[in-house]
């Protein structure tokens, strides 16, 4: 037992030293969280992430029955667990005793998906949405989210475009958005009548989710508390706080770089 220990100890320093030798060979930037953000694999990505993501990459096994749900931050899946958060803190979960079909939601980019995932004809769903940044002033966010250097796996753009294109090329592996019927769990007649479609819709609506007690207290990030991730749930609510000046920036950014791919996004 100690000789074990003592391996995975050794092991465990190992990884460490190696870790610290790839971040120091990484460009890095700032982060408005706090310490910096580190371009890695093509996306910035916080420094307290990438042995996760790389954890991740190691030791995940798709299976061909599962979900894996991808957003940026901020997307509107705050209630699902994220998979580089199961591998955060140097934890290796055996997730081989999960019964089939198995539900995963990830931030991570494509390009940085582990091989499994790509090669096992598992569904993958992207979820996209332009996140919000804060707790800073809207310009600082807006700028930093404009030139990719916003954390949290940007730039958008890139991370969007990533999982979009690999829609085009095998949907019937990836979407961009969420279908019973794709994730091979379609409803029922009997279900429809019974409304259990409605009851789904009622069950996961903004408002019953925000007036959840675990989402209106505590903090499940130490420079976030719960109830912010929740804002008004109001579509065009940007209008209130972007100057035209703003829109016309982000319009002109994304024309750029979603050109010839056939994706568009629109601000107003």
């Amino acid at each position: 037992m100690e000789d074990t220990q003592m391996i995975t100890e050794n092991n465990n320093l190992a990884e460490t030293d190696e870790i610290a030798d790839l971040l120091s060979s990484l460009p890095k930037e700032k982060s408005w969280r706090s310490g910096y953000v580190y371009r890695y694999q093509g996306f910035w990505c916080p420094e307290n992430q990438i042995p996760a993501v790389i954890a991740f990459q190691k030791h995940f096994l798709a299976q061909k029955t599962d979900t894996i749900l991808v957003t940026l931050p901020k997307s509107g899946t705050t209630w699902l667990k994220a998979l580089f958060g199961v591998y955060a803190n140097n934890q290796l979960p055996d997730l081989s005793t999960f019964p089939p079909p198995r539900m995963f939601a990830t931030h991570v980019p494509y390009p940085s998906l582990p091989d499994s995932i790509k090669n096992s004809g598992c569904r993958i769903v992207y979820l996209s949405r332009p996140e919000r940044l804060g707790p800073l002033l809207l310009e600082e966010a807006f700028d930093s989210f404009c030139n990719g250097r916003h954390g949290g796996f940007g730039p958008f753009f890139y991370h969007v475009l990533g999982y979009w294109r690999e829609s085009l090329e095998r949907p019937e592996e990836v979407l961009f958005l969420t279908l019973a019927e794709f994730l091979g769990c379609p409803f029922s007649l009997e279900e429809e009548a019974d409304g259990v479609v409605e009851g789904i819709s009622k069950l996961c609506s903004f408002s019953n989710l925000k007036d959840k007690e675990i989402n209106k207290t505590g903090r499940s990030l130490p420079y976030f508390e719960n109830k912010t991730l929740f804002r008004r749930g109001e579509v065009g609510d940007w209008v209130n706080y972007l100057t035209p000046e703003m829109v016309d920036r982000l319009n002109k950014i994304m024309e750029q770089k979603l050109a010839g791919s056939g994706l568009k996004f629109k601000t107003g």
